[in-house]
């Protein structure tokens, strides 16, 4: 029996088994059937789901050629039929094999059959919210209306966590509540219908404290992110935690000492006769008390940033809105050495003092700074004596916070860890301000607390230059300045990688800065001259990565020996294997840790410095280990290669044993394939090479035969090395087929490149090679390639017999775009031959063998030989019209120089006197 699944990746199981349903479109027109629950989905539904506002000429064809491969799929697996109905199509399955269904059906008898007995609600609710397997409709392009239609699911969701929670509660399992809601509560944390059944939750399980600091907190974001007071679900809730016996209304000031529903508890006064959890009525600093000046010691040295200091001044330029700036960025950049240098000459603009603290959140040596502890300090220095200072960790920072209620103080908070360390050290408080450092991009701070970020970014060559000069002298700087950029750039632009650099040749006067350089060149021993006593770059990488989850750590180390440059979503989950959501929230994480860089089109990097670092994470992976990411690029490059040129035939078929990549490629056209082959190119030449030296060899010619398009729109660059390296697995395997289309694509190369002996070598055995496998096209393509050849070599008569052999093998093979590219070759020469009748009538005969929508590039070709042979044939208005009509084909299949080089071939021709 055949069951589907929306609620996580789109899938569709056969007695168990998972049924192969093809690439993210052809799931998504599955999903959107599904979710019509049986009704009718128009083309033009469908069409909006897979393309939104820019649907290709040929979508209704692609639309029904989904269609098809899916009645195709599900046919022989179960019943589920397709049927085609108006403009549009149905899918019938029984209701109970949909599991998004199923989990509607179970949430509904839960509702209608268990009102009144939330014991016996529990068990089916549980049921249904086990269905569950991710994020709704994973794996789904995110067009707008899938993204509408898995918010839905996902609220629904919602819903039914929030009904489970109100019955285990009411069932008397209020523990299992709060484990249940708090995850929920923390990623909504505006969602009074989810905090209502926590706070129910807490003071069922003796948390009042917790929940009346969850109320406040949530109080607090909702009227300073909506301006709204809590409805009657949280009031109610409320009301009955502060009628609970023992209870108090806490401080009322809208924040607590947590960071939001996960850290409530953390919330509660400690025991002993002094507990106080009210904060006093007013100011308790006495009159005569001193401003606190707290500064933190300035840095020797400090040089530029002009822009980052204007930034500070512009953030914090408007007191009055308590500002809280949040300044990141990575390990060495500088963020504590820019803050300590602006706070000295800021200082005079808060005439009631300057807070300051180390929050020692990425020290690594010592454990990161508790806030509670950090409060009291505050406190002390603000004038309340240390016995008056509250225990209660509430009560302290409404003391705290009405202390610099009219007073204008900064604050400023260096190296936190996470918002949950910061939340309670803000003043809140008109008049004050706030600047935070971290390494961490602390996203909860800046969407609860508004803080605006300013992110410090690696030195530029100038700057990196001055801070060397700073302290080796301009003279010494000056005299190499190769050897200073290849210094800065060998340092990342890091400041504490430059300063470290610097120490150690200013104790070495005599050393030529290009020795410096070439020393850190080596990869092997960058990291350890990167140290100067007990300071060491590693050492402050180390602290960064300690705080990582375990599988962003893990992560990070084999993005660390990831074949390319830069690094996608997909083949990131390739490298652990892992599904595409949780190497999603590790990627996020080291983004955020400012570990990982994340550029505009969204894909990841390793600066050289936290890459070098990270290797020593763990070793290499074993070879044998690195097969999925190698299937992720091939599968994709297949993918690429048939959308480059459309219908044609792919060039190879998948292994056997393929590993189908979590996220496949699919490319709406030319243009995304040719972008996608640009950006892989240097992963893609890697990955060959990787392919055969852990003798995956059947990987490794496919992997190097699929950069066809990218080969014959570049034949200049030096392919040797890749279809070298393919060759040799080629002929490791045996593979007589391998071995003649990696020859017939290496000889065309050196043809291209006027190394006729090197590619005579080649192509001279690819026909024969293809004969013996079996493959008449790929016979017909070597034989055309070996007939160019004999052109370049001069020899008309042996290059035309091989013409007109590859033209009868290619329609003997029954592919239409094998045959028009023969037939281009064969009118081609005719035409060089002085038969341009001939020419015209066989180019003519070559736009007929393909549909009009397809191939435009080499429709293109063909529509510039018609042109010529017109030209050569005293015609010459009609071959301007030829040549025109070739520019736009070419244009249209982003064969830009050959548009222009068809226009001017226009424009000639339609000179007057043209004849």
């Amino acid at each position: 029996m055949l069951d589907f699944r929306l609620l996580g990746p789109v899938e569709a199981h056969c007695d168990g088994t998972g049924v192969d349903l093809g690439p993210p479109k052809r799931r998504t027109v599955l999903a959107m059937l599904l979710l019509a629950d049986g009704a009718l989905v128009t083309t033009d539904r469908l069409g909006e789901a897979l393309w939104h506002e820019r649907p290709p000429t040929h979508a209704r064809t692609a639309v029904q050629g989904h269609i098809s491969q899916l009645r195709r799929q599900l046919h022989p697996t179960g019943r589920a039929a397709i049927v085609t109905a108006g403009d549009g199509y149905l899918l019938r399955t029984p209701a109970d094999r949909v599991d998004a269904r199923r989990f509607r059906t179970g949430v509904q008898e839960a509702r209608r059959h268990h009102r009144g007995a939330p014991a016996s609600a529990v068990p089916v609710l549980r049921g249904a919210l086990r269905l569950w397997r991710g994020p709704a409709l994973a794996g789904l392009r995110p067009t707008p209306l899938i993204a509408s239609l898995a918010a839905e699911l996902e609220e629904s969701r919602l819903i039914a966590v929030e009904e489970l929670g109100q019955a285990l509660t009411a069932a008397g399992l209020a523990e299992e509540a709060v484990g249940l809601l708090r995850g929920p509560a923390g990623r909504h944390p505006l969602r009074e219908s989810l905090v209502a059944p926590l706070l129910d939750a807490l003071l069922a399980t003796d948390r009042q404290a917790a929940a009346i600091a969850l109320y406040h907190d949530t109080a607090r974001r909702l009227a300073d992110e909506l301006g709204v007071d809590p409805g009657p679900a949280m009031t109610g809730a409320y009301a009955r935690i502060l009628a609970a016996p023992g209870a108090t209304a806490g401080t009322g000031s809208g924040t607590s000492s947590g960071t939001g529903p996960g850290s409530g508890e953390h919330t509660e006064a400690p025991a002993g006769p002094a507990r106080q959890t009210e904060a006093p009525a007013g100011p308790a600093r006495p009159a005569d008390a001193p401003p606190p000046l707290l500064l933190p010691r300035s840095p020797a040295g400090f040089t530029g940033r002009p822009r980052e200091l204007a930034a500070l001044d512009a953030v914090l330029a408007a007191p009055a809105d308590a500002p809280v700036c949040l300044v990141t960025g990575p390990a060495g950049v500088g963020k504590s050495a820019l803050v300590a240098h602006w706070a000295q000459h800021a200082a005079h603009a808060f005439p009631d003092g300057v807070l300051f603290a180390r929050l020692g959140g990425f020290a690594g040596t010592v454990p990161a700074a508790d806030p509670v502890f950090v409060l009291r300090d505050f406190l002390v220095a603000l004038g309340i004596r240390p016995d008056d200072v509250p225990r209660n960790p509430v009560a302290a920072e409404s003391l705290y916070r009405t202390l610099l209620r009219h007073r204008r103080v900064l604050v400023v908070l260096d190296d936190a860890l996470n918002h949950g360390q910061v939340r309670p050290l803000l003043p809140g408080a008109a008049g004050c301000a706030t600047v935070v450092t971290s390494r961490d991009r602390l996203e909860g701070l800046i969407a609860g607390d508004c803080a605006r970020p300013l992110l410090i970014d690696r030195l530029g060559p100038e700057e990196g230059a001055a801070l060397l000069a700073g302290v080796l002298g301009a003279d010494r700087v000056a005299a190499e300045p190769d050897a200073v950029a290849h210094l800065v750039r060998l340092c990342d632009g890091l400041p504490l990688a430059l300063r470290l650099t610097a120490a150690r040749l200013a104790l070495r006067p005599e050393r030529p800065l290009r020795r410096a350089a070439e020393e850190l060149h080596d990869e092997r021993q960058r990291l350890a001259l990167l140290a100067a006593g007990d300071l060491d770059l590693a050492s402050v990488l180390r602290a960064g990565v300690a705080q990582l989850p375990a599988a962003a750590a893990e992560l990070l180390g084999l993005l660390a020996h990831h074949l390319g440059p830069d690094i996608d979503l997909g083949a990131a989950a390739a490298l652990p294997a892992a599904a595409p959501g949780e190497t999603w929230a590790a990627l996020e994480r080291l983004v955020a840790a400012n570990l990982l860089e994340e550029r505009a089109d969204g894909r990841y990097a390793l600066h050289d410095l936290v890459r070098l670092y990270a290797r020593t994470l763990r070793p290499a992976p074993d070879p044998r280990r690195i097969l999925p990411l190698l299937d992720h690029y091939l599968c994709g490059a297949l993918a690429a290669s048939g959308a480059a040129v459309a219908g044609s035939q792919p060039c190879c078929a998948l292994p056997a044993d393929v590993h189908r990549p979590a996220v496949e490629a699919d490319f709406a056209d030319r243009a995304a394939a040719m972008a996608w082959y640009a950006t892989e190119r240097s992963t893609l030449v890697a990955a060959v090479g990787a392919a055969a030296d852990a003798h995956h060899h059947d990987r490794a010619w496919r992997l190097a035969v699929l950069l066809w398009p990218l080969v014959v729109q570049q034949p200049e660059v030096q392919w040797d090395a890749p279809l070298g390296r393919a060759l040799d697995s080629a002929v490791a395997l045996g593979d007589a087929d391998a071995e003649s289309r990696v020859r017939t694509l290496l000889g065309w190369v050196l043809t291209e490149q006027g190394r006729h002996e090197e590619a005579a070598r080649h192509l001279e055995s690819a026909p024969d090679l293809a004969r013996r496998a079996g493959d008449t096209e790929g016979e017909a393509i070597a034989t055309a390639n070996l007939a160019q050849l004999h052109d370049r070599l001069g020899d008309p008569a042996r290059a035309g017999r091989g013409y007109e052999r590859a033209q009868l093998l290619a329609r003997d093979a029954g592919s239409p775009q094998t045959h028009m590219l023969t037939t281009y070759h064969l009118a081609r020469h005719h035409l060089n031959d002085g038969r341009p009748a001939e020419a015209l009538a066989l180019a003519r005969h070559g736009l007929d063998l393909a549909p009009a929508e397809q191939v435009p590039a080499r429709r293109a070709m063909l529509t510039d030989l018609c042109g010529q042979a017109l030209l050569r044939l005293g015609r010459p208005a009609e071959a301007a019209e030829h040549f025109s009509c070739a520019a736009r084909l070419a244009e249209q299949d982003g064969f830009t120089a050959d548009a222009a080089e068809y226009r001017a071939r226009a424009a000639e021709a339609g000179r007057p006197g043209r004849a």
